[in-house]
């Protein structure tokens, strides 16, 4: 509750006790007067004297009322101020950043941009975290005619260093580095709320209206394994995205305008001449696809014919759209059954959905003198020298895929009020995406608030390191490698014996997370920028960084506490009272790497590389394999009966099991109870 209605509550509350005194005066006085009747004060009748009584009832019960509602609201709102404080995740990095820059400003406040370089140590000798920025300041001081060396530049760097809850301890090593020690109670309070909330949370940011394109198969054709790596890379980022707080759309540019629908429309016409009273039983679209593009490139007339149904579509001739309604419907249905098995969410965005702003970004272009005709066509030149152009007026007089990127990041721009928009494509189209925003900056639309990126990536390769195919040399469907996923996954689990000890349901959802899990993580795992080969047996090997190792860390770190008959509830009323133990070195080691969470998060958000996610995952599962090895959750007797449990281990591996589900979510994991 705001503060004016607290202030209400409790003024509503002090007139009552106000007039709660003074009518307890007056009934006093009265009761006097009919006990004694010998009173100045005229004799009352007694029927308004039970009428006050009753009254004073009343208020009693009012006042009660109100004092309650502001204890509650005072509770409320204690309550929220400490799941507020709670709910606070700091970024160790960009809290480090901030108070050496001042420490740095304030030691050599006429240097102008000093070097902050802060980063986190592998070897705890050495600290957590440094700051090495003596080094270059140093060198920048000595050029500017102040001679001194990076020791001294660090030891003054030191001193002016302010006291901080994440700081036990600061030490100048070496040549010049700064040694930064965290302390073990910002880490217990940190974690400690992380159980008790049940949830990660986000650190802070800025949030924005952000636009991810990914996916973007074309009507008409199966989707494929090129597919997979926007579909898989796209949602990973837009999921990240949504965790931070950001209003996130998920766009699915799919290719559903151009010349190919006129042939496909013109073969359906043949086909199937009652199409428009009789739903056409196109049941391989794939196949329709071939037939049609035969024809188109073996027979004029039926070329012609194709050409004359594409004008009469961009014209939106009812008959041509019902078609081409059709045959967007059939491919939509199948493109929703991968999406389906994978997780996707997407909002459906043809190149159809942009023909008449096309038609208005041609007109705009040239009323501000923005095209140029070049043989016949009209390009558009970005900003910067050495650039290609665009074309967006064919010499036919027909629109380009650039035509509707410019009418596309314009509608996002513009209508969507997107403030950072992010395309998922493979590395080749890196050119096109740079000309498109010169372009687009040239012509007003991407001002210097926008944020535009281009997520390139590497094609998937077979085990010959050529692009993945078919035996028979075509491309790889992706409902067949996600059919062979499932086969696979199946087959791994039965060697293990888990369908002798887990139920039909359990093993089903064990082999779907696992077929699943395994193509998306072996994508993820990797640089975006580099070819990977796509190979279902090292993806469902169960050590080293996949998808089966984690997976199963996971199912394993939740079993603890299930075999201690422990519940995240009790868990969470356990923290309360129990401080997180962190006291041995592998405790302390799995607690360090618990925090670097926000992060690796922070971190991804600048460079849109999700394999850093993937790393942190398998890091948290390599700690915790050190912190169980060395650390007793529960201790149990010769009878395998539990004769300890050590608390605060336990919220520790709550902690982790927490952390890694939400890393897990990012990625598009689906854990499971048992596997």
């Amino acid at each position: 509750m705001s503060k004016p209605d607290f202030e209400s509550f409790q003024k509503r509350a002090d007139l009552a006790e106000e007039e709660i005194d003074f009518l307890k005066k007056e009934i006093e006085c009265l009761r006097q007067n009919i006990t004694t009747n010998n009173s100045k004060i005229p004799v009352v009748p007694k029927d308004e004297y039970i009428k006050l009584e009753q009254e004073n009832i009343k208020l009693k019960h009012r006042i009660a009322i109100l004092k309650r509602t502001i204890e509650a609201e005072r509770a409320k709102a204690q309550h929220n101020m400490k799941m507020t404080t709670e709910n606070i995740v700091v970024s160790i990095c960009d809290t480090l950043f901030d108070l050496f820059k001042n420490a740095i400003t304030a030691a050599y406040p006429d240097v102008c941009d000093p070097p902050v370089i802060i980063t986190s140590s592998n070897n705890p000798k050495f600290g957590d975290y440094q700051c090495n920025s003596a080094m270059p300041l140093s060198k920048q001081l000595n050029s500017n005619g102040n001679k001194t060396n990076p020791r001294n530049v660090a030891n003054n760097i030191l001193s002016k260093v302010q006291e901080s809850p994440l700081i036990s301890k600061l030490e100048v090593a070496g040549a010049g580095f700064i040694n930064i020690y965290l302390k073990k109670e910002f880490a217990q309070t940190t974690l400690s709320n992380l159980v008790k909330s049940g949830k990660a949370f986000p650190p802070h940011v800025k949030k924005q209206r952000v636009l991810v394109d990914f996916s973007s198969p074309n009507i008409a054709k199966e989707m494929h394994v090129g597919h997979l790596r926007s579909t898989i890379i796209g949602d990973s980022i837009a999921t990240l995205l949504e965790f931070l707080g950001h209003d996130v759309l998920r766009i699915n540019h799919v290719g559903d305008w151009g010349t190919q629908f006129g042939m496909l429309i013109a073969h359906l016409q043949d086909r199937f001449p009652d199409y428009l009273i009789v739903s056409p039983p196109i049941t391989d679209l794939q196949s329709f696809y071939k037939e049609s593009k035969i024809r188109f490139d073996t027979d004029e007339d039926f070329k012609k014919r194709a050409y004359s149904c594409v004008v009469k579509l961009q014209a939106f001739d009812p008959d041509m759209i019902k078609a081409w309604e059709l045959i967007c419907d059939v491919s939509r249905k199948e493109f929703q059954k991968v999406y389906n098995r994978l997780g996707i969410r997407l909002i459906e965005r043809g190149e159809s959905f942009y023909q008449k702003r096309m038609e208005s970004i041609v007109k705009e272009l040239e009323l501000n003198g923005l095209l140029e005709d070049d043989e016949g066509r009209k390009v558009m030149w970005g900003k910067h020298d050495g650039e290609i152009p665009l074309t967006i007026i064919k010499s036919d007089g027909g629109f380009t895929y650039d035509t509707s990127d410019m009418a596309a990041i314009k509608q996002r721009l513009e209508e969507e009020k997107a403030d950072w928009v992010i395309y998922v494509t493979d590395a080749g189209q890196a050119t096109h995406f740079k000309i498109l925003k010169s372009c687009a900056e040239r012509a007003g639309i991407v001002k210097s608030c926008h944020r535009i990126d281009h997520v390139g990536f590497g094609v998937v390769l077979g085990s010959d390191k050529k692009k993945f195919k078919t035996r028979s040399g075509d491309t790889v469907k992706l409902t067949d490698l996600l059919d062979e996923g499932l086969k696979r996954a199946l087959e791994k689990l039965i060697e293990k014996g888990r369908d002798k000890v887990l139920t039909e349901e359990e093993l089903k959802a064990a082999q779907e997370s696992i077929a699943y899990g395994c193509i998306k993580y072996a994508d993820l795992s990797h640089n975006r920028n580099h070819e990977y080969i796509f190979s279902f047996d090292k993806m469902l090997e169960d050590k080293g960084n996949t998808a089966v190792y984690l997976l199963y860390a996971l199912t394993r770190i939740r079993s603890i506490a299930r075999a201690a008959n422990i519940s995240p509830e009790k868990l969470r009323e356990m923290a309360e009272s129990t401080p997180i133990s962190l006291e041995h070195d592998k405790e302390w080691k799995l607690a360090k790497v618990l925090l670097k969470f926000p992060d690796v998060l922070i971190k991804i958000t600048k460079d849109l590389y999700v394999h850093q996610l993937c790393e942190f995952v398998y890091e948290i599962s390599c700690a915790f394999t050190e912190f169980y090895d060395n650390c007793y959750c529960v201790e149990k007797n010769e009878l395998g009966e539990i004769t300890k449990i050590n608390v605060g281990r336990m919220l520790l591996t709550e902690a982790t099991a927490i952390i890694m589900e939400t890393c897990f979510s990012i990625l598009g994991l689906k854990p499971v109870a048992r596997m």
